[in-house]
């Protein structure tokens, strides 16, 4: 059954107008690059962990600086709820925010990881894939693919997706995969 403007109800259509709205009126998000080239140096420079955590630190304090206001107040508010493990809390914020301000990749990031959380990884390629898409360089979305190809058994393309990550911060906790991933995506070629 399909349903026209003049079949819907008006509260339905009310409910449909913010969002498209919002779409309209979220600015771009802001352009971090040469700060992040910045940041991309000193991480890989650092000579452990302890000195890349404050430079990974600044670098997700770039990503998650939304476009306005009101976007940063949306993606805080999912990162609390997920925080406190209200995850189809978070999950709603993180829509609400993908639909206000579709070209800021950290939604999508984030809705990604809230559905790896819940174990949803083929419903989390799609938003890493876009956060990516968006944020080529954006090493949480990376890691996080890396990681649910690895619990989709996708060896190789986690491998891949863990080189690239490690090839911008060698501290992410998550290369203690890489060995494990070489034997695995071996035995698939």
């Amino acid at each position: 059954m399909t349903c026209s403007a003049r079949t819907l109800p008006l509260a339905a259509l009310v409910a449909l107008l913010p969002a498209a709205l919002m779409a309209e009126t979220c600015p771009a998000a802001p352009d971090h690059s040469a700060q992040l080239d910045t940041l991309f140096e000193q991480v890989r420079a650092a000579p452990n962990e302890g000195a890349a955590a404050p430079v990974v630190n600044r670098m997700w304090a770039l990503w998650a600086e939304a476009p306005d206001e009101s976007a940063q107040e949306i993606l805080d508010r999912g990162m609390r709820k997920r925080s406190s493990y209200d995850l189809l809390g978070a999950l709603q914020d993180f829509e609400r925010l993908i639909d206000y301000c579709p070209v800021y990749a950290e939604g999508y990031n984030q809705r990604g990881f809230v559905l790896f959380i819940q174990q949803n990884y083929a419903a989390a390629l799609p938003d890493l894939d876009r956060a990516l898409a968006l944020s080529p360089r954006h090493v949480g979305a990376l890691s996080g693919r890396a990681l649910t190809h690895m619990a989709l058994g996708n060896h190789v393309q986690a491998l891949a997706d863990l080189e690239a990550a490690l090839a911008l911060n060698p501290w992410l906790s998550e290369r203690r995969f890489l060995e494990p991933l070489k034997q695995a995506a071996g035995s698939e070629l």
